[in-house]
């Protein structure tokens, strides 16, 4: 049992570390530190989508995750639709900001979940077809991840990117 536990210990440790940490590659918070305002709305030619459209659907898939996880009761956004924003730019600042910190607040508690000294990693949610937290936490780092390499490439075409 102590064993098990020390291990579970080291996996929380390491997905907190992927989830916050960029090891590999840029972070979040580095792919949109600095970008512009103007650009922000803007996608390249031959580019489906814009920045702020790929900061609101990290947002947007990163929120229902969490709430999925925590609560049963958590109806899911309609895919696709309800999870990619139709508006190329944010309506004002504050609109980015506040996507800004909520991904960054709801890192955080699903960072929290993680750490909860009761909760089992591999045991399937009662509510969903075989996710467990310890998947849920490797499809918030696999995707945004996946995004944020996408927000890196965006910044590039238009040429914002050290």
């Amino acid at each position: 049992m102590t064993t098990t536990r020390n291990h579970d210990k080291e996996i929380v440790k390491t997905l907190e570390q992927f989830l916050t940490g960029g090891h590999a590659h840029a972070t979040f918070e580095d792919a949109v530190k600095g970008l512009p305002a103007a650009l922000r709305g803007e996608v390249p030619a031959g580019m489906p989508y814009s920045i702020w459209q790929l900061v609101e659907h990290i947002r947007i898939t990163q929120w229902d995750i969490l709430e999925f996880s925590r609560d049963a009761k958590h109806t899911s956004p309609n895919w696709p639709d309800d999870y990619w924003p139709k508006e190329k730019a944010p309506k004002d600042d504050a609109a980015w900001k506040h996507s800004l910190a909520q991904i960054k607040s709801d890192l955080k508690e699903f960072v929290a979940l993680l750490n909860d000294p009761d909760v089992d990693l591999y045991k399937p949610f009662a509510h969903g077809d075989g996710q467990h937290l310890l998947r849920e936490a490797m499809l918030i780092v696999d995707h945004t991840g996946y995004h944020t390499g996408e927000i890196i490439v965006l910044r590039r075409l238009l040429g914002a990117w050290k």
